[in-house]
């Protein structure tokens, strides 16, 4: 009977299922492990965090300068245009192009201003240091470019309402000229539409004057991207200023701090001569009460058995 149930046992546990979730548990990733089994979850390296985004930083900057240069195509289309439509469809693409530019280049700004912000102290500091100087150098670089893109183009559609000026007055003064290619407070357009008047070429001094209004339009979108470019130039190179002041306080603080280390190490030594020095007199001093002792003790002695020498025996 015991081996009848000894055997019905054992084909009971060749026949069981075993649990379908118990091999794949075993086998599976623990959740709080991260997928590159480094066990930190979502947790990274600040290192390696702002080293990844100073390189998405660089690669804006490269799209910051393509639409630089894509800019510059623009002016130069504008003023090679032959027609209205033409003219009309350039400058409604360099206006988006210009908004859109506007837009990254005021990112990238306060994308610099983050990344400089964590840097102090630490045996980091000066890696991050030149990186960020890497960064802004590039981005400052790019500014300075478009802003020289803008002056340059700004130059030629002057020099453009200038000539479509003399279009419709020969005869004009250099006062009558600026005035019209400066047109402060509108003077330029009065000048312009007077001229109009007394011209003997009314179809291609209406089409002069129109060319003039739109070449006054982008003088103006020009120097309005100037004045921003230049104010985000200035911030950037003030920027610079006070972080260069961060870093020389850094810098003057450890200096300090390795000079009263020094400081301290010598007066600690300077202690423990003096602590050395004090201990040999101590103990010279000890000896010296010592045999100044056994010399009086000596000398008491010797004094006593001088006044009282022994008495010698008699021999009977």
């Amino acid at each position: 009977m015991g081996r009848d149930r000894l055997a019905a046992l054992r084909a009971q546990r060749q026949n069981a299922t075993p649990d379908p979730g118990q091999g794949d548990y075993e086998m599976q990733a623990h959740p709080s492990l991260s997928a590159n089994g480094t066990g930190h979850g979502t947790g990274t390296d600040p290192l390696s965090t702002f080293y990844a985004e100073a390189t998405a930083i660089q690669d804006s900057i490269q799209d910051f300068d393509d639409n630089v240069t894509r800019v510059a195509e623009f002016h130069s289309r504008s003023l090679n245009a032959l027609d209205d439509a033409a003219t009309q469809a350039n400058a409604t693409q360099l206006e988006h192009l210009t908004d859109e530019t506007r837009q990254l280049s005021n990112s990238l700004a306060n994308r610099i201003r983050a990344l400089e912000k964590p840097v102090g102290a630490g045996p980091d500091a000066q890696i991050r240091k030149n990186r960020i100087d890497v960064v802004r150098t590039k981005f400052m670089a790019t500014l300075q470019r478009y802003q020289d893109v803008e002056r340059q183009y700004r130059q030629q559609y002057r020099q453009r309402v200038e000539r479509q000026f003399k279009i419709v007055k020969p005869d004009a003064t250099p006062d009558e000229v600026a005035a019209v290619v400066n047109d402060d407070q509108g003077g330029g357009s009065q000048i312009f539409a007077q001229a109009l008047t007394s011209s003997n070429r009314y179809g291609d001094s209406r089409a002069a004057y129109r060319e003039v209004q739109e070449r006054h339009q982008d003088i103006r979108r020009i120097e309005q991207t100037l004045g921003e470019l230049a104010q985000l130039f200035n911030d950037m190179a003030t920027l610079l200023g006070e972080q260069e002041e961060k870093i020389d306080a850094i810098e003057t603080a450890a200096a300090g701090v390795a000079h009263d280390t020094e400081g301290g190490q010598k007066h600690t030594e300077v202690a423990v001569k003096h602590a050395r020095s004090a201990r040999r007199k101590r103990w010279i001093c000890f000896w010296l009460t010592i045999i100044i002792i056994l010399a009086a003790v000596g000398i008491g002695v010797g004094v006593y058995f001088s006044q009282h020498p022994p008495k010698s025996s008699s021999s009977g």
